[in-house]
């Protein structure tokens, strides 16, 4: 897609960072703006190690869907995906699965027109305008039920959208709808931002990102207020740990888990 056509989007203000751009061009994307790179380099600035943060988050929404399919899961709801890049949930799951269905929901202009546009010719994928806190309007989304039978066990994915959402906005009410309107069987799967190993970026970093989120919140959750969002699951071991030390490939991709200050979970829906 274009510059000139991404331009075109309907609510698309490249003179604005965006969260999911932000994350491509940490990824190393190429559909990020300058606004995009300038607050990332800052944020950057602030904590070096956000680079790799974005890649750790990758590797362990893509261990997390393997352990799934592994568990029968065949329909998977990626929520608030971003940008469809290498390895994204469709790639990872349909290797295993050829049949297998995935549907990515996002409310950004350019994250539904770019996704779909790649996703095209791929029938048992599909890409939805929704939003997290609306979770009854998603359910009901004739788009996704023609992919997603909510009679069956679904794989939840929520990777790395929470940390964004202020308690003041309740997406614990969000989270729990929609583990209460799946199948028995379904998975919930978290990852979600905590500075229980780095207080001091608190302040720097709420400041930064209240250019693009003015309702951020001044006291970011930690570890403990993220394992509410798995209250009425059962949460599969090792539990809400450091992402890096979730069902690590080995034990090198474990050690020093607290760089990459993101805990993640995958609960059990029974």
């Amino acid at each position: 897609m274009s510059g000139a056509e991404r331009r075109g989007v309907p609510g698309f203000n490249t003179s604005a960072a965006n969260i999911a751009r932000m994350s491509d061009y940490l990824l190393g994307g190429k559909d990020n703006f300058a606004a995009d790179r300038e607050l990332a380099q800052r944020l950057l600035t602030l904590a070096p190690e956000i680079k790799d943060m974005a890649v750790e988050v990758r590797d362990f929404q893509e261990r997390v869907v393997r352990y799934l399919v592994d568990q029968g899961i065949r329909q998977f709801v990626n929520v608030s995906s971003g940008l469809p890049t290498q390895r994204n949930t469709h790639e990872v799951a349909q290797s295993m699965v050829t049949d297998a269905r995935v549907v990515y929901i996002d409310d950004d202009p350019v994250v539904l027109t770019h996704g779909r546009a790649i996703l095209a010719t791929n029938p048992n994928t599909g890409v939805v305008k929704g939003n997290l806190l609306h979770p009854a309007e998603l359910l009901d989304n004739p788009e996704i039920r023609r992919l997603i039978d909510f009679e069956q066990p679904v794989g939840l994915l929520i990777p790395a959208r929470l940390q964004y959402l202020p308690d003041t906005s309740d997406p614990y009410k969000s989270v729990a709808y929609l583990r209460d309107h799946v199948a028995r069987g379904s998975y919930l799967a978290i990852g979600h931002a905590v500075f229980d190993a780095r207080p001091d970026l608190v302040g720097p970093i709420v400041e930064a990102f209240r250019r693009i989120l003015p309702n951020a919140d001044d006291a970011p959750r930690r570890r403990e207020d993220v394992l509410r969002f798995f209250d009425g699951t059962e949460l599969v071991e090792p539990g809400l740990v450091y992402i890096r030390r979730w069902r690590p490939e080995s034990t090198a991709a474990a050690s020093r888990p607290e760089k990459a200050w993101i805990v993640g979970g995958v609960g059990l829906i029974s």
